[in-house]
């Protein structure tokens, strides 16, 4: 499931750049939870060094979390954030270096504890996962630090697609760790 999001996003690196339009056409705008996994897969490569790049990833995952957790039938993105892109070599470079973690998780991916992605519990998952994308711009401060609450993302996301709650167990378990990140700063500044 993973590997063909990211093979999906990949066989677009080959035009010169790639918008977010692009994205969404390709994976298909009813799809939320492949588009949610997309800006959470890029959070986590090295493109999340770019100034600002984890902070527009973090609220389109904000965006789409909040129109998943409302029940929307098709996702609605601003044109600004659509006109958005990234230059197709970087993005091929950035897909490489995750794409041993997609096979990780499909590979260990199974239907367990599956009541954690079905309703009422699904709900605070996507909650969370909103908050994930909206603390993104804050945690930008610290290089690499929202690069945490992506893959918190990234495994909500195979949680959802394949039902399995050890994934949404470990999102939370990270997500603990990211809040415990600008704490630790502040006390050795």
């Amino acid at each position: 499931m993973v590997e063909k999001i990211v093979d999906d996003i990949d066989s677009l690196s080959g035009h010169d750049t790639i918008r977010v339009r692009d994205m969404v056409e390709e994976l298909g705008q009813a799809t939320f939870i492949p588009l949610l996994m997309v800006p959470a897969l890029l959070v986590i490569s090295p493109l999340s060094g770019i100034p600002l790049f984890s902070s527009v990833c973090g609220l389109t995952i904000a965006l789409i979390a909040s129109q998943l957790l409302i029940g929307r039938k098709r996702l609605w993105l601003p044109n600004f954030l659509l006109q958005r892109e990234i230059k197709g070599t970087r993005a091929h470079g950035a897909l490489g270096k995750i794409r041993k973690l997609a096979s990780f998780l499909d590979r260990h991916a199974h239907q367990r504890l599956s009541f954690l992605v079905r309703p009422p519990l699904n709900k605070l998952v996507q909650v969370l996962t909103m908050l994930c994308g909206l603390a993104m711009p804050f945690l930008e401060l610290l290089p690499f630090s929202s690069s945490i609450l992506g893959i918190s993302v990234v495994l909500f996301s195979v949680g959802f697609l394949t039902r399995d709650g050890i994934y949404v167990l470990s999102a939370m378990i990270l997500i603990a760790v990211a809040g415990m990140i600008p704490a630790f700063a502040l006390l050795h500044l």
